[in-house]
């Protein structure tokens, strides 16, 4: 199920400062950057969110971009784990698998719970999805410096390097 091209899905979550973030919202101000990973004990994903964090000044100072961060976890979890890695970014949490059966899917596993399958996506100020990446295996993720690059070059990929696509 590809959103390349398409309207993003809109949503309201709370986030880890006790917020309702609406992505409709976050567009009004630039374009907008969502992340969907799988829960506080991923590894992976606390890597990936590192460097969203470290570029979150750069991206909303320089290109208005707001990072909204989704995960199936639970908000107590988030928060630790903010803190843990001390992230920047306020994570948003869909305890209820809403926002990500509209983006990703729900992953099944045997030995955890299930857990939302890792993606990302750069939504644009007219809330058409310009950048889709999902993972395809644990450690499958599109970093800070990649979305940086792509934001700032119009939407493109000048030399071919994701491993997503774009439009």
């Amino acid at each position: 199920m590809s959103l390349l091209g398409k309207q993003a899905p809109d949503f309201t979550l709370q986030n880890t400062a006790g917020n309702e973030i609406t992505l409709s919202e976050t567009l009004d101000g630039g374009p907008t950057v969502i992340i969907m990973f799988r829960a506080a004990w991923c590894s992976f994903c606390a890597e990936q969110l590192q460097t969203f964090s470290a570029l979150s000044y750069d991206l909303w100072h320089n290109h208005d971009v707001d990072i909204l961060p989704v995960s199936s976890d639970s908000i107590g979890n988030l928060v630790e784990m903010r803190d843990r890695y001390e992230l920047t970014i306020q994570l948003l949490s869909d305890p209820e698998y809403e926002t990500t059966r509209a983006y990703t899917d729900v992953v099944t596993h045997d030995q955890r719970d299930d857990y939302t399958r890792a993606g990302t996506f750069v939504v644009d100020t007219d809330g058409r999805i310009r950048y889709e990446q999902i993972a395809g295996t644990a450690a499958d993720r599109t970093y800070g410096n990649f979305i940086r690059y792509f934001i700032k070059r119009g939407y493109e990929d000048h030399y071919g390097t994701t491993s997503g696509n774009a439009v």
